[in-house]
């Protein structure tokens, strides 16, 4: 057994919190994105698709939303890994959000955009990615959330 360098924040990290994830920080990720996000999502499945400036503009805030969430659960993340948890908060909301959009669209047995669903990942993912690195940037500050202080 080797002894911890206490200049090893990895180190001290893993000594409070062994797990690879951190679930807290998962949910409140995730939290983020449902509640800010999605809302923007389903005014856009309500408006009429003609208006393609307006679903361009609930399109931007719905992935602005997304990189919120994921920059979150990155932040507060305490297992080292903010850009692994930022991402597992974005793709997952995104794929809980869309199951269910796909269900009601089977239900209503109206056309489902796969084409579309997948790009819209894509984007999600690089949302994340970005979250990442921003609640990354917080950590390496010295910001903390207000229930670690």
């Amino acid at each position: 057994m080797t002894v911890m360098n206490d200049d090893d924040h990895v180190a001290r990290i893993e000594g409070i919190l062994p797990h690879r994830w951190d679930l807290d920080a998962l949910r409140s990720g995730a939290a983020v994105c449902a509640t800010l996000a999605v809302p923007f999502r389903i005014v856009a499945a309500i408006v009429d698709s003609d208006s393609g400036g307006l679903n361009a503009l609930f399109f931007v805030l719905f992935v602005a939303f997304f990189v919120v969430g994921a920059g979150c659960a990155a932040w507060v993340q305490r297992t080292g890994t903010p850009l692994s948890h930022a991402l597992v908060t974005a793709i997952g909301t995104y794929a809980f959000v869309e199951i269910v959009f796909v269900a009601i669209r089977l239900v209503r047995g109206t056309q489902i955009p796969w084409f579309s669903i997948f790009f819209t990942l894509s984007v999600i993912s690089a949302a994340g990615v970005i979250g990442g690195f921003l609640g990354s940037r917080l950590q390496a500050q010295g910001f903390v959330p207000s229930s670690r202080r």
